[in-house]
């Protein structure tokens, strides 16, 4: 079982940053792919990017591609999402997940993540 809390989400200026966190526990966190997502009002959860459980492979949704990055920490549990020039189209409710297959490659499907966070809020105005 793991369990995720996320945080660092808030109120933003078009162009500016903000860096999500998200603290997990269990204790097959290190070994399980990890992924962020979003959802926006009105419209499904969406990927936006995931990473390998060692950290060295990651992948990204085209829309955030060059703007986000996610990395990890396995030895504080940890995985982030340092987002940068952030545009009014990236207000959405941002998740953090992990799927439960050891050592998997991630997956950019809602569908494959078996441990999800509440989500936290990210606004960005013009």
């Amino acid at each position: 079982q793991v369990q995720l809390v996320e945080s660092g989400g808030g109120l933003v200026q078009a162009g500016g940053s903000l860096r999500l966190s998200c603290a997990a526990s269990g204790r097959t966190f290190s070994s399980c792919p990890a992924g962020w997502f979003r959802q926006a009002p009105g419209k499904e959860r969406e990927f936006v990017a995931a990473i390998t459980y060692n950290g060295i492979t990651t992948y990204y949704a085209d829309s955030v591609k060059g703007r986000f990055t996610i990395s990890r920490d396995n030895a504080n549990n940890a995985v982030f999402l340092q987002m940068n020039s952030l545009k009014l189209e990236d207000t959405a409710v941002y998740y953090c997940a992990v799927d439960r297959a050891l050592w998997g490659v991630p997956s950019i499907k809602v569908s494959e993540y078996d441990y999800w966070g509440q989500g936290t809020q990210v606004t960005v105005s013009s």
